[in-house]
């Protein structure tokens, strides 16, 4: 296991954000009982975030609609794994919207229209958990 700043990661670590795989959201709650739930997510280089589109009624988005929480995104394919820590936050805004659901599309498929009920989940990338060759230097 090797663990990262975001700005260590290296093409190994760019290839397997963009390659279709499905991971787990963990999202702490005040209470500090943790929600888990499958998703599929991009990455932002220029941002340093992971983003997951989801809509207005999911719990992931009505618990972070109270503020920012502490969270994690896990992607695991064999030997290979990824863990992105650090705060998360929802959206609204439409831009930040579509921009996700363009990244969305390229990784996965189009997804669903949700119209005004969409929303994107944002976790800032503050530390990077990894099997080793996905970091530069590895």
């Amino acid at each position: 296991m090797r663990t990262s700043p975001p700005c260590s990661t290296g093409p190994s670590f760019h290839e397997f954000v963009a390659e279709r795989h499905l991971a787990t959201l963990t999202i702490v709650r005040p209470d500090g009982r943790p929600h888990t739930t499958p998703v599929g997510f991009t990455w932002s280089s220029n941002e340093g975030c992971a983003r997951v589109i989801t809509w207005s009624g999911s719990l992931k988005a009505r618990l972070l609609a109270e503020g920012s929480l502490n969270a994690s995104i896990c992607q695991v394919d064999g030997g290979r794994w990824l863990t992105i820590e650090g705060p998360a936050k929802v959206s609204e805004d439409f831009s930040t919207c579509r921009s996700a659901i363009e990244a969305y599309s390229i990784r996965y498929r189009p997804p669903k229209d949700r119209g005004p009920d969409r929303r994107v989940i944002t976790v800032d990338a503050r530390r990077i958990l990894g099997s080793s060759g996905l970091f530069d230097g590895a």
